[in-house]
């Protein structure tokens, strides 16, 4: 069904009160502790003094000043925060009242009012098996408001998924430091496993990454209710399952444990911090805890 224009700035009215509160009152200040500037930026010149690194020195100050003089450096506090969000047709799933997307979203909104509240810059990559959109990174209300807008009306070309597409292009594109949340399901195809793990190794040598995987509990368990058509959202292949055996419904939820076992080994391999959100979950609680351990 088509938004109207009325619509889709009544849902990011509502969003930004129910986010932007939560970013004042909660995350504001465990952002700033988590995610602080890590980067290191040229602040002044002062005489060498015995213990100092020798690597410090600035040969043109002291070559003009006849003493040797050493650069002081003091750690960037203006942060920029990237959001890699999901846009692929697998998110619009949810067996609750709320679909994936929609927590992305709001998590994806949260995140960019914290980082508004430190002063930041927030870019933001919608992604599914290719870049679908990019928004540069700037500051102020109005280009958060923006991006929840595009958040919620934008309709990607593709519906499949490649994370490695915006892990590469977000590497590409950010020549300092950034603090990227990759904000998705992690439903990865196996032809993109060895790409993602190649292009996180590459962004996790400069950048700060955060997964937050956003899930739903029917995708790793089947109810009892006879026999039902299931469909691939992404590639659209079909498939007549039997949910009344207790053997199906055990294949699958090992077949899906399995998958979710590889995914995070796949990200702890590549020391990327991850928060597992679920769409009856409280996502607050999971953010804090995510924000604690850091």
């Amino acid at each position: 069904m088509q938004q109207s224009e009325n619509d889709i700035l009544r849902r990011v009215r509502k969003i930004e009160i129910k986010t932007r509160g939560l970013s004042n009152e909660i995350f504001a200040g465990k952002y700033h502790t988590a995610f602080r500037g890590r980067g290191m930026s040229f602040s002044e010149v002062r005489e060498y003094r015995a213990g100092d690194d020798v690597r410090d020195i600035d040969w043109n100050v002291t070559a003009r000043s006849s003493k040797p003089h050493i650069k002081i450096y003091e750690e960037e506090r203006e942060l920029t925060m990237m959001l890699l969000v999901d846009v692929s047709s697998s998110r619009d799933f949810g067996s609750t009242e709320r679909m994936k997307k929609n927590v992305i979203t709001e998590i994806a909104a949260v995140l960019a009012f914290s980082a508004a509240q430190n002063n930041d810059k927030v870019g933001c990559i919608f992604f599914s098996d290719r870049v679908e959109k990019f928004i540069p990174p700037k500051k102020g209300r109005s280009h958060i408001l923006m991006i929840i807008r595009e958040l919620i009306k934008f309709k990607p070309e593709s519906e499949r998924t490649a994370i490695s597409e915006a892990v590469r292009f977000m590497t590409n594109v950010n020549k300092k430091r950034c603090t990227a949340f990759i904000l998705s399901d992690f439903l990865i195809p196996e032809r993109d496993r060895t790409p993602l793990e190649d292009a996180l190794k590459i962004a996790g040598s400069k950048h700060d990454i955060v997964g937050i995987r956003v899930s739903d509990r029917r995708e790793a368990e089947l109810p009892d209710v006879g026999i039902v058509e299931l469909e691939d959202a992404e590639t659209h292949r079909k498939v007549w399952l039997d949910t009344s055996s207790r053997s199906v419904r055990e294949h699958y939820a090992q077949r899906w444990a399995e998958r979710d076992e590889a995914i995070r080994e796949l990200l702890r391999r590549n020391r990327i911090d991850t928060a597992t959100i679920s769409t009856d979950g409280d996502y607050v609680v999971e953010l804090i805890k995510l924000f604690k351990q850091r």
